[in-house]
């Protein structure tokens, strides 16, 4: 029975390393530096005046991490953003330090401040427990040739659908339930539309540039 090929993750040749030692410790600073990564995109918000969640740059930082870190190690990195975030002050704030409020007096686009805090108490804590499984799929897509360009739109429309599951989910326990919809997905659409095309555009351009198409189809060990 002819064993399964799975293909690189870019950052595997990128960052290549010998050994299991080695690996490992790539592995390990790769999943910190993009939970870090994710916390510098979220500083970056626009609040909508009429819900509790507000428009990060995070969700670009997901679609990265799983199409450039691979499945489990996109995933890992998320995960240790949503517990650093509950200890250190990582998700974003209410306080700006700089912003500015749009014509209608309710759109506020700032840098924020960092807080912390429980998900299971933040309306927007769905969708940061989203970001785990979200991050695995585009990964898991990727790892297995998706990231061509036929199909990475489609490797990353199916992150951002699955990241938004536990997020509405959650938001329903904060807001009336025929208002979830309209506080929790409408807003965002546009903005996840350009987030998407910016990552979808990403990848596939790294491997172009980096002329390493022909050498991502090896065994994986």
């Amino acid at each position: 029975m002819a064993s399964q090929v799975r293909t690189r993750s870019i950052i595997d040749i990128v960052v290549p390393v010998e050994g299991f030692g080695a690996r490992i410790a790539r592995d390990v600073a790769l999943v910190v530096i993009f939970s870090l990564i994710t916390a510098g995109f979220a500083r970056f918000s626009v609040h909508l005046p009429f819900t509790p969640v507000p428009i990060t740059g995070q969700t670009l930082a997901v679609l990265l991490a799983g199409a450039t870190l691979g499945s489990w190690r996109g995933a890992a990195a998320m995960a240790l953003y949503a517990v650093e975030g509950s200890q250190l002050p990582l998700f974003i704030g209410s306080d700006a330090v700089f912003h500015w409020s749009g014509s209608s007096g309710g759109y506020i686009f700032g840098i924020t401040s960092g807080t912390t805090g429980t998900l299971w108490d933040m309306a927007s804590g769905g969708y940061i427990i989203g970001f785990i499984p979200a991050a695995f799929v585009v990964g898991y897509l990727c790892e297995r040739g998706w990231d061509r360009k036929s199909w990475i739109m489609v490797a990353m429309l199916a992150g951002n659908i699955v990241l938004y599951v536990p997020g509405l989910l959650q938001l329903s326990l904060f807001v009336p339930n025929d208002k979830v919809m309209e506080f929790g997905l409408y807003p965002f659409i546009a903005g996840d539309l350009i987030k998407l095309y910016i990552a979808a555009i990403t990848v596939p351009v790294a491997w172009s540039l980096l002329n390493l198409k022909h050498r991502r189809d090896e065994p994986w060990t």
